[in-house]
Formats: structure tokens, sequence, C-alpha cells
């Protein structure tokens, strides 16, 4: 799909292609899959639906849209992330308790948001004026449409979180076929500088990659793909995860209190022979996919083991300044990682986009001149500026159109149901 524009006619189609994305997430689903919430940090897939209607519905028809009756007067409060602004809102916990609405109810919610807002956006296409109003209107749009992407990432993930849990391995989908052929990993050097990351003010972003700024950055290499899991197999055999030395404090206590000995997802099924739940079953660990679902603090325990250390957002960003984005993404419909192939030979750098999250060594805090918008579409980024660190580039289930340079992902940094694995880098000394 496309770029998200704010043009009128495009912004409408752009609408339509988006949610029913989303839908088609959902088309294998039984009712019963669709309400399971398996831990506080992930919700049911029918809240997720619920809430990104809830989202058009709050920031756009009832302020834009003249008359305007809200479908059900408790979804305001039953789908209220964490804007305070808003209202009240049901505990985030709790959300698999709510048995009613049913998927259906919710379903009738989604068709009705949907005629009206492409009634609104219609009336928008055909109406040429630029005022502060109509520009606003389409800019909340694609803020909602870029929120809905995330929420098809979070779709896949909890549920792939959920289904873990289940003792008969359900699939989600057949994963497809691939064919790898993982290359050395080779180290790139960075000359020291100073140069400008962040969004550049074209196209959308979220405001969390602004302002544009300029940092210094010191001599630097960067491993030229990601790490794989037969060399994070060889940091488990290494008794990586029973070294403290290797740990932050906070890491080791984490490690210790959740009783981490692999990344989320596997079991040792033999000695030296590891499996993995996926999203289309139990299926053995391919040693040359990148490791994912692996936490900020493994990340970091890795790189320690290895001789080196997690890049810092600037360093990462620097780097891939001249990267096509490109990669697997949610549209290969392959929801796994795949391996490094003669189709990721042809830059120097090697799955920068798509298949996991990379973490860095950032903390996500506010870049230099940073102010959250006012009203509560400015709760969005800037109130979670604490104890979370920044993730770069992409994952197997994020949107090809929702991926770009200046992205800033952001999880606290004992998260490990995302997509999320690690590429080293050096100094120069």
């Amino acid at each position: 799909m496309t770029q998200i524009t704010t043009d009128g006619r495009t912004l409408a189609a752009c609408y339509q292609s988006i949610r029913r994305e989303t839908d088609a997430l959902c088309e294998h689903l039984e009712p019963e899959d669709c309400v399971l919430q398996s831990m506080p940090d992930a919700s049911p897939v029918k809240w997720h639906l619920a809430h990104t209607t809830w989202f058009f519905e709050t920031f756009i028809l009832s302020p834009f849209r003249p008359h305007y009756r809200a479908f059900h007067p408790q979804f305001r409060f039953l789908f209220n992330s964490y804007y305070n602004e808003v209202g009240p809102r049901w505990p985030r916990p709790d959300r698999g308790l709510l048995s009613r609405p049913t998927l259906s109810e919710v379903a009738d919610y989604r068709a009705y948001v949907d005629r009206h807002m492409l009634e609104l956006l219609e009336a928008e296409a055909l109406d040429v004026a630029l005022d502060d109003a109509s520009t606003n209107l389409k800019a909340t749009v694609v803020l909602g449409l870029n929120h809905e992407q995330q929420h098809q990432e979070l779709i896949v993930t909890d549920l792939k979180h959920a289904f873990s849990a289940n003792p008969l391995r359900p699939v989600y989908r057949e994963l497809l076929p691939t064919t790898g052929n993982l290359p050395p990993s080779k180290w790139l050097t960075y000359p020291e500088g100073l140069l400008q990351i962040g969004h550049n003010g074209r196209g959308f972003a979220f405001d969390n990659e602004s302002p544009r700024h300029e940092v210094y950055l010191r001599p630097f290499q960067l491993s030229s793909r990601p790490v794989s899991n037969g060399e994070f197999i060889s940091f488990i055999e290494d008794g990586g995860y029973d070294r403290a030395e290797l740990w932050l404090s906070d890491g080791w206590a984490a490690r210790q209190a959740q009783g981490w000995t692999a990344p989320l997802y596997w079991q040792q099924t033999s000695p030296g022979n590891w499996s993995a739940v996926t999203l289309g079953g139990f299926l053995p660990v391919d040693p040359d996919e990148p490791v994912c679902h692996i936490s900020f603090y493994e990340a970091d325990a890795f790189a320690r083991w290895a001789g080196a250390r997690l890049p810092t957002e600037a360093e990462w960003e620097s780097a891939a300044a001249s990267m096509p984005v490109a990669g697997n993404f949610l549209e290969s419909r392959r929801f796994h990682p795949s391996p490094v192939s003669s189709a990721d030979d042809d830059g120097p750098l090697q799955k920068l986009y798509g298949d996991v999250w990379q973490w860095t060594a950032s903390p996500y805090i506010g870049y230099p001149g940073y102010r959250p918008a006012a009203g509560a579409l400015g709760e969005y980024n800037g109130k979670f500026m604490c104890n979370q660190f920044v993730l770069r580039g992409a994952s197997c289930v994020t949107p090809r159109s929702h991926s770009r340079l200046t992205y800033r992902n952001f999880f606290p940094p004992a998260a490990r149901w995302q997509f999320s694995g690690l590429r080293l880098a050096k100094d120069i000394l």
C-alpha cells in the first residue's frame, strides 16, 4: 500500500484499505480467539478492533461531524486506552473480562463508524478550502490511520502470546517457506561527525520523531546483520543466562524473577535442540533466522558477551539513512522473521527493516526542543518518556507503509512479547 497522504480522495481510499487490512488479520479467527487477554500488557483482538474505531469516533467524528450520534454511550469509557483528558476508562488488565459487547457488536460498531467516516472524507474531498479546520481534520485522520497500523501489529503480537499459553498449539497461519544462507557478520565502519537526525518534515511522522536536530557521533562500527538464533544459542550454551557479570543489575533481577533461560517462546526439546511457539505452530528454531522475542536486558547481555554493545538510535539512524525501507513486513504474510537471503544483499546493511525490531542503547526521551501537542492527543507519546528504551527498524508484523527511517518504537526494558532482536555495535578506540 502507498504511503498515507492528506489528499481527500486518496485519504478515503487509504482509510478503507487500512480498515480492511485490520479485518483481514482476523479472518481466520474464532470468536473465542478474539476475547483472550493473556497478560496485562496485551489486549484481546476484540478490544483492538473496538479501540481503533473509538479513536475515529472520539477524535474525528464527534468534534468534526455536526449532529454525530455515538454508537453506544458506554463505549467512550470501555475503549479509551490511556487518554486522561477524554475521561475515565476501563482498567487495562481487565479488558479480557469484557465478554460484552460481543464480537458481532464490535463489528457493527466498526461498520457504523466507517460509514460516517467515509461520508465525512468524501465531503472533505469535494471541499477545496484549506482552512485550519480542514487541515486539522485531515492530519487527525492520518494520525488515526497510523494508530490503527500500530494496533495491527499489536493484534498479531498479542494473539501470539495468547496462543502460546494453549497446550493445543493453535496455528494462526501456516508459515510460508523461505530459504537463506546466513552470511558471516561483518563490521562496517562509520566516521565521526556532526549530523542531523529526526524527521525532516516530509510525510507523516509521530511527534516524538521531531524536532530534527544535530548530534555528534564518535567513530563506530555496526554489524552488517542482526544477531541470529544460532549465535544466540551459543550465548545460552556458554552460560549467558547464568553469568551475572554479563547483565545489568536490573536485568539480572528481572532474569531471576522471571526465570529466563532462553528467548520467549523457546523450549529445549533435547540437548542442543530448540523449538519455539510461532504463529505457524510449534516449530524447530532455525539457526539462520534473526533472534527475536528478547528483552533489552537480554540484548544488552548478549552484546557484552560478544565483546560489543548496542548501537545508539543516532548511530542506527545515521547508518540507515542511505538504505531503502525494504524487508519482510506484515504484507509478506509470513508473520515470522526470515533468514538472510540473496535478496538482502543489495546493500552493506542487511535486514535494517522488517523481521525484528532492533533494541538500541538509547532511553526513550524527547528530542531537544520537543513539546507534546496540546489536548488529549498530546498524551499519545510524550507521557511515556520514562523507563523505556528505543527500538529501531520494523518487524515482520509491521505494515510496510508504517515503517520509516526516523520511527522510534519504545518498550520497557523487560518486554519480550514483541518481535524484538538486536544488531551489534562497537566503539573505535
